[in-house]
């Protein structure tokens, strides 16, 4: 015998609740960034750990040099080998997994944040100035960030591939001129 809790019954009210609201009124899904975010990250990761190491190394010299103690060098090579495993195993797939967006008719949506989540919504008639931006390291494995700046500040979705981030501003500054003609 199998019983009701009468979640199915919400659950499927609500389904039809859903199917029956009009387009308009309907909100998009947020969308994710791009899977290369994550290499591009770890790159970055890579980048720290040497710099790490070159630091330890002089640290290293100055240790024998004037015959500091070891325990210096030894307690930061450890720091410096867990804050690399950090950022090269942890960090870059928490950022890609807790990085949402979602560009709507008069708004636009960010979620982010590892430990401390943050809901932004932007307003079309607020934005200033929209931007594409790519540094090497994007370059190489083709993604673009997207910056916009309202009067508050600027607001930027990393990660994107380069046709989206493209697009994006496209619409974006169609979206801006949209919202300027309703004012």
């Amino acid at each position: 015998m199998v019983m009701d809790s009468g979640w199915n019954r919400l659950s499927d009210q609500a389904d039809q609740k859903r199917s029956e609201e009009p387009e308009a009124h309907r909100q998009p899904e947020l969308l994710r960034l791009d899977a290369r975010m994550i290499s591009a990250n770890r790159m970055e990761g890579w980048i720290a750990a040497a710099c790490y190491a070159a630091i330890l190394a002089v640290l290293l010299w100055l240790t024998i040099r004037f015959d500091w103690p070891e325990w210096i060098v030894i307690g930061l090579a450890a720091l410096a080998a867990i804050s690399v495993l950090i950022e090269l195993l942890l960090i870059p797939k928490l950022r890609y997994e807790s990085w949402r967006y979602g560009i709507r008719e008069h708004e636009i949506e960010l979620r982010n944040g590892i430990v401390f989540r943050k809901q932004t919504l932007i307003p079309m008639v607020r934005i200033q100035h929209i931007d594409t931006k790519q540094g090497p390291l994007e370059k190489k494995y083709g993604i673009a960030t997207l910056t916009v700046a309202t009067a508050a500040g600027s607001h930027s979705i990393p990660g994107l591939t380069e046709n989206i981030a493209e697009e994006l501003r496209g619409r974006l500054a169609a979206l801006t001129r949209m919202a300027d003609d309703e004012i």
